[in-house]
């Protein structure tokens, strides 16, 4: 567990609706195009099979250098020897997690639409947090509730990056990016993506354009 955490990028999250290969398929073309973070999230499968996915998707990352991240179960990080780990509010305790990966270990906090929880994870010591669903999402269904006036104030309270999911798209995040996103969290509009490729590159032009 070596990666470090790029500046800035497009984070993809894998869907759970592909076959094994199909994923392992359009994973490798998105590493190849420019994603900055990869998260394994699966919540339906048995064990063996995501130890198993899990391992065929860390040695797709090393081959690109690119940080893998597993959602939710930091055993699981450990057994595949991932980056990192991804906790939602209910996915047990940071300091536990810190305790199995290491210090050099990524760790982010799904905070939703509140900055005291995001001020709590930093101080814990979280690596990152996660503001969303900014949009309507297949992902996270529901209403809409975190804004980019959530990030605004987030930047001026957090020293560590923010990750924007929710309904993201290339057309709809140049607005996060300008309010201070540091990542933006994808699953169907790039894996459903016809063209995974040039997906990646119109994700990744929107942060060249505000970076400037």
């Amino acid at each position: 567990m070596t990666a470090q955490l790029p500046r800035n990028g497009l984070y993809a999250i894998t869907p759970s609706t592909l076959k094994p290969e199909v994923l392992l398929e359009r994973v490798e073309l998105a590493l190849s195009s420019g994603i900055t973070l990869l998260q394994y999230r699966d919540k339906n499968s048995p064990a063996a099979k995501k130890l198993a996915i899990a391992k065929a998707l860390q040695k797709l990352c090393r081959q690109y250098h690119t940080a893998f991240i597993i959602n939710d179960e930091p055993q699981l990080a450990l057994d595949c020897q991932a980056d990192g780990v991804h906790l939602g509010q209910g996915d047990g305790s940071l300091k536990l997690a810190r305790q199995l990966l290491g210090e050099d270990a990524i760790i982010g906090i799904t905070c939703h639409h509140d900055l005291s929880l995001a001020i709590t994870a930093q101080q814990q010591g979280a690596d990152y947090i996660a503001f969303g669903r900014f949009f309507n999402s297949q992902t996270k269904p529901g209403k809409p509730l975190a804004d980019t006036a959530l990030l605004l104030k987030a930047k001026q309270k957090l020293n560590i990056p923010i990750v924007c999911i929710g309904g993201i798209n290339a057309d709809n995040s140049k607005t996060l990016i300008r309010a201070g996103a540091d990542y933006l969290a994808v699953v169907e509009a790039l894996f459903s993506a016809t063209d995974i490729v040039q997906t990646c590159g119109d994700f990744s032009a929107q942060f060249k354009f505000n970076s400037k």
